[in-house]
């Protein structure tokens, strides 16, 4: 009885250090890199010899950056602004994250604003966010009932932040420093989101709306909610999830509407 619990606590208590500790250390390495590295020396601009590419014409913010000017936001502008949005989603009672999710994300924040992705970057993966989030709200009561609902209600915890992003944040960090892969992280940075929100909405419109649904190793049929099963509902979700994430960032010129933009 007690004694168990006592060791539930001390479990808990120890998985929750475990995670602030690394937290605090992948944003302090984060931006140790970022105010040290010679690509991105300054509070906002930095200069490096970039060769001169064909369809320069995506964005002003591209073409700076294509130019050899990166334009970032400051590390400590970052996380000042993440901080701000935390602490209104706080004041908010808010019941998206979890209170570790909410940490993490502000990491994440940090992460994208103070790399090459800067508020395009960002805004896309708030759009993932909120999309998902929403997604998961679809008949929640019904799949409470039949057990297929996400844990905590559908609020994202640190596991979820990190699977769903740390992909994209990979490259972010990784553009940041390397400024002639930008357009291909670019690309590969959306993809990654889409393909998540993508999944997220297959997922729980398939739950929701799916009426056959087979499991995608053998073929066969499986009630809805069986890990691996897909539906033509939620299929036709996921191609329409991938849509949102993707049309977004070409709108803010992210990325381009076309391949031969690349070129």
């Amino acid at each position: 009885g007690s004694t168990d619990n006592d060791e539930l606590m001390i479990r808990s208590t120890a998985k929750r250090l475990a995670s602030t500790v690394g937290l605090v250390a992948v944003t302090t390495i984060v931006s140790g890199l970022r105010l040290s590295s010679p690509a991105l020396v300054g509070p906002r601009t930095a200069t490096t010899a970039v060769a001169p590419r064909r369809h320069d014409c995506i964005s002003r913010r591209r073409q700076r950056s294509r130019a050899g000017v990166v334009q970032m936001t400051s590390v400590p502008a970052a996380a000042a602004l993440n901080s701000v949005f935390a602490a209104g989603l706080l004041a908010a009672k808010q019941r998206v994250l979890t209170p570790a999710g909410l940490a993490h994300s502000w990491a994440l924040g940090v992460i994208l604003l103070g790399s090459f992705v800067d508020w395009q970057g960002y805004t896309t993966c708030v759009l993932y966010l909120v999309c998902g989030s929403l997604v998961t709200k679809v008949k929640k009561r019904q799949k409470e009932a039949e057990g297929i609902a996400e844990a905590r209600g559908g609020a994202r915890g640190p596991e979820n932040v990190w699977g769903s992003a740390a992909t994209a944040a990979l490259c972010a960090i990784i553009g940041s420093f390397r400024p002639t892969w930008q357009p291909t992280l670019a690309i590969a940075f959306v993809a990654s989101l889409a393909t998540k929100l993508s999944d997220t909405m297959a997922s729980e419109i398939g739950k929701a709306y799916g009426k056959t649904t087979y499991l995608i190793t053998t073929l066969r049929k499986v009630p809805r909610g069986t890990e691996g099963a897909v539906s033509l509902e939620g299929t036709v979700a996921g191609v329409g999830g991938s849509i949102i994430i993707a049309a977004y960032a070409c709108a803010l010129s992210f990325i381009p509407w076309w391949p031969g933009a690349l070129a």
